[in-house]
């Protein structure tokens, strides 16, 4: 009796630990992307393949570090991901393994689409390359690249929102932060599933989408902040 009380006690004491790692994954992800996304738009800006490589080339370091920053969020989304997994497996332990999963195919995939970010540098700085291909050749590389990253941003994304509604409907099972903090999480990521199968379906609407990501940006902040200061419910015998 003595032992599976202190199983009982250790567990919960992990799963408090780790649901304020994965309330400060939350907001670090955010700040992260979110910086490295609007660095690497206000660099390059837009007009001809021309004008944007003079710019990416005067502010390069600037530049990696913004794809830096992107790829730092790609890397923290593991720990996000088993994060919320310590946290929840004791609701459903299978379903928050295929939620983990998800989350951990979002990293990988999102990993390859900075490959894309990177050689997308590369051709907008290296002069030989330029010179080599020519500026239209050089130009049509990089729009390839872009759609490659296009494709692999959203299809991260996918990952990710899949991965999220299952973690969000185990807090919604558990009772461990409010539910309705839950339901409206499972309802953003939901919009974001639809968003991004919407972008590869209909690119040309993408701007408008991407209104979607505003509900989870909304589901996460809250979310986040909540067990980071508030932590987690876990009821009495649990």
């Amino acid at each position: 009796m003595t032992q599976i009380g202190m199983d009982g006690s250790s567990v919960e004491r992990a799963q408090r630990f780790y649901a304020r790692i994965a309330g400060f994954g939350f907001l670090w992800l955010i700040v992260t992307g979110l910086a490295g996304a609007l660095a690497v738009s206000r660099v390059a800006g837009s007009g001809t393949f021309a004008e944007i490589a003079k710019r990416v080339a005067a502010s390069e370091h600037l530049y990696r570090v913004a794809l830096a920053s992107e790829l730092i969020e790609t890397l923290s989304a593991v720990l996000l991901a088993f994060a919320l997994y310590v946290t929840l497996k004791p609701i459903d332990k299978l379903l928050a393994q295929i939620a983990m999963y998800w989350r951990l195919g979002e990293s990988f995939i999102g990993g390859v689409g900075m490959i894309f970010g990177f050689v997308t540098l590369h051709l907008y700085t290296a002069s030989h390359s330029i010179g080599a291909l020519g500026t239209d050749q050089s130009q049509a590389l990089v729009g390839v690249m872009g759609q490659a990253g296009f494709a692999a941003y959203n299809i991260s994304a996918i990952f990710f929102s899949i991965g999220s509604i299952l973690f969000f409907y185990l807090f919604f099972k558990s009772r461990y932060i409010p539910r309705s903090l839950s339901a409206f999480g499972v309802f953003a990521s939901v919009i974001v599933t639809i968003m991004c199968f919407g972008n590869l379906i209909f690119p040309e609407h993408s701007a408008t989408l991407g209104y979607g990501w505003a509900p989870m940006a909304i589901a996460e902040v809250t979310v986040g902040f909540w067990l980071l200061v508030k932590g987690i419910r876990v009821p009495v015998g649990e």
